[in-house]
């Protein structure tokens, strides 16, 4: 029961994300494809974008530093530090505006993708890009 300190992993992820090629970089901090929740620092470069897709579970992404923006097909919402939006399940794309690093909170089920819309299959695997 030791507390994660997501301050100072934040930090070191937006740093990981600022050099990387993709302009990302994210660490499961809680649980995982065998518990009911899992919990990820996700850091982002200033200018990523992570493409269209959909949520097929309850989510939640709150800000721990930066601005970042999510668009549905009827709606934006610009969320800063201290900011936590619910993840729509419908189709959406999530941008850094800032250099931003996010909490993003999924409640597990059956499925283990979460699949791009338009696609034939699955583009993220949680086991293989959030973990």
């Amino acid at each position: 029961m030791d507390p994660t300190p997501l301050i100072e992993t934040a930090r070191a992820h937006v740093e990981w994300a600022r050099a990387a090629a993709h302009g990302r970089s994210t660490h499961t901090v809680h649980g995982g494809h065998d518990r009911a929740l899992r919990q990820a620092v996700v850091a982002l470069r200033a200018g990523t974008t992570l493409h269209e897709h959909h949520n097929t579970r309850e989510a939640t992404l709150q800000v721990l530093a930066g601005r970042v923006r999510l668009t549905t097909g009827t709606q934006v919402v610009e969320a800063v530090t201290g900011d936590l939006v619910t993840v729509p399940t419908e189709a959406h794309t999530l941008d850094a505006v800032e250099d931003s690093a996010l909490l993003l909170t999924v409640a597990l089920g059956a499925l283990d993708t979460v699949a791009v819309v338009g696609s034939a299959g699955p583009a993220y695997s949680w086991q293989e890009d959030w973990a």
